[in-house]
C-alpha cells in the first residue's frame, strides 16, 4: 500500500512535471528563465524525494546508520538551494547574488561537517531521528534565503506601471506556513514543506507570467506612445490626431458636449524669419504648454501641423467660455527667453451647436472660426495678408 505521504510527494513530482511543460510550452519565456524554472521544478523534486528516503529509512533497524545521514544531508542540502533558484530567475543585485551564494555554500559546508557529528540530526538505537543541537543554523539559513526570495520580487514588480504586492505576500505566506506546520508541529503527518514549495512554485509561475505580460504591455505603451507624441511639444501629434477622428466617426452620432478648438500661432513666421527657428520653437512649445495647462484632464491637445493645434474636449458652454478665459489669461502672462510677445488665433465648434455633423465638418467650422479670428488679427495689425502665407 501506498501511505499517504507517498500519495502527496507523488503529486508534487505530477504538478512539478506539468509545471516544466507549461514553461517549455509558454512563448513568452526566454530560454534562460525557462532554465531556471525547470532547474527550480527539479531541485525541489530531488529535494522532495531526499525527505521521502529518510522517512522510508527511519525505523529500518537493517540499514545502516550513514545511508540514514547521507539522504538527510542531501535534503538539507537541496532544500534551500531549491528556494535560492528561485532568485536566479530575476534581475538580482550584485550584494544579494553574493550573499545567497554564500549562505547556499556555508550551508553545504555546514551539512557535510554534519555528516560525522549531531549537529542536525541525533540517531537513537531504534533508528529514529531527531534534530540536533544546531538545527536552528540550518532554518536561519533558510529563513534568509526566503527573505531574499521576497525582496527579489518586490524589486521586480517596481518596474511595471502595477504591482500584486499582496499576491506576493500570499505566497512567501504559503511557503513559511508549509516550513512552520512542519517544524513546529513535529509529526510524521505533518509533512507539508514540499507540498508548499510546489504549490508556491505553480503560483510564482503564475506571477511571472503575470510579470511577464505587463513588461509586455509596457512596452507596446511605451512605443505607442513615442509613435503617437511630438518630440518637440509633448503633445499628442497627427497620426493621433487622425486616430481620434476615426474613433468619433465610428459613433455615429458625435456627443453634444463634444468641443473643437482649432488653433493656430500668429505670427509666427516673422518670428522665425527676424529672431531664427529657436525663437519659434519656443513660440509654438510656448503655446503648446499654455493649451495643455488650461484643458488640464478635461480633454485631449494635439500638434497637427508646424504652428497648428487641435483640441478635443467634452464640456458645456460655460465650462469651454472659462477655458478660453483661462487660456487667454495664460497667453498673456507667458514670456520667453526671445521674447515675452505669444498670440493665438483660437476657433471653436461645439457638436451641440452644429447637429448632425460629423467630425470633419465640426473640425471644419473650428477651423474657419480660427481663420477668422487670424483675420482680425492681422487686420489689427495694419497687416492685408492672404490666408494662405499667414
Amino acid at each position: 500500500m501506498i501511505s499517504y505521504y507517498s500519495s502527496i510527494i507523488i503529486l508534487c513530482w505530477m504538478t512539478l512535471a506539468i509545471l516544466g511543460i507549461l514553461v517549455h510550452e509558454n512563448p513568452q519565456i526566454d530560454s534562460d528563465t525557462k532554465k531556471a524554472f525547470c532547474r527550480t521544478f527539479i531541485l525541489i523534486a530531488l529535494a522532495a524525494l531526499a525527505e521521502r528516503l529518510g522517512v522510508m529509512l527511519e525505523n529500518l533497524i537493517e540499514m545502516p546508520v550513514w545511508m540514514l545521514r547521507l539522504v538527510k544531508c542531501f535534503d538539507y542540502i537541496l532544500t534551500p538551494i531549491a528556494g535560492g533558484s528561485f532568485i536566479a530567475m530575476m534581475p538580482v543585485r550584485r550584494e544579494r547574488r553574493v550573499l545567497l551564494r554564500g549562505i547556499l555554500g556555508f550551508n553545504i559546508v555546514f551539512q557535510i561537517i554534519s555528516l560525522y557529528t549531531n549537529w542536525m540530526i541525533v540517531i537513537d538505537g531504534n533508528h529514529r531521528y531527531s534534530h540536533g543541537s544546531l538545527y536552528w543554523v540550518y532554518i536561519l539559513c533558510y529563513l534568509v534565503v526566503i527573505i531574499l526570495i521576497v525582496l527579489e520580487f518586490f524589486e521586480y514588480g517596481r518596474s511595471f506601471r502595477r504591482q500584486n504586492r499582496k499576491s506576493l505576500f500570499g505566497i512567501m505566506l504559503l511557503m513559511l506556513t508549509g516550513i512552520a506546520m512542519q517544524e513546529l508541529l513535529g509529526s510524521d503527518t505533518h509533512r507539508t514543506v514540499y507540498l508548499a514549495m510546489t504549490v508556491s512554485a505553480a503560483l510564482m509561475l503564475m506571477q511571472y507570467t503575470e510579470f511577464t505580460q505587463m513588461k509586455t504591455e509596457d512596452l507596446i505603451h511605451r512605443q505607442y506612445k513615442q509613435i503617437t507624441t511630438d518630440s518637440l511639444t509633448g503633445l499628442l501629434n497627427r497620426q493621433a490626431y487622425t486616430k481620434a477622428k476615426i474613433e468619433y466617426d465610428s459613433l455615429g452620432r458625435l456627443p453634444e458636449s463634444l468641443v473643437v478648438m482649432m488653433i493656430d500661432i500668429n505670427g509666427l513666421k516673422e518670428t522665425n524669419d527676424r529672431l531664427g527657428h529657436d525663437a519659434g520653437d519656443e513660440l509654438i512649445c510656448g503655446a503648446a504648454e499654455c493649451i495643455r495647462s488650461s484643458i488640464g484632464s478635461r480633454g485631449e491637445c494635439y500638434r497637427v501641423g508646424g504652428d497648428e493645434f487641435v483640441v478635443f474636449s467634452d464640456m458645456t458652454k460655460e465650462e469651454m467660455d472659462w477655458i478660453l478665459q483661462i487660456l487667454n489669461l495664460k497667453i498673456s502672462l507667458w514670456s520667453g527667453e526671445n521674447g515675452n510677445e505669444l498670440s493665438l488665433a483660437i476657433g471653436h465648434a461645439r457638436a451641440g451647436d452644429h447637429p448632425g455633423l460629423g467630425i470633419d465638418k465640426l473640425v471644419f467650422e473650428a477651423d474657419q472660426a480660427m481663420y477668422d479670428a487670424k483675420e482680425k488679427y492681422y487686420l489689427e495689425k495694419g497687416h492685408d495678408r492672404r490666408r494662405t502665407h499667414q
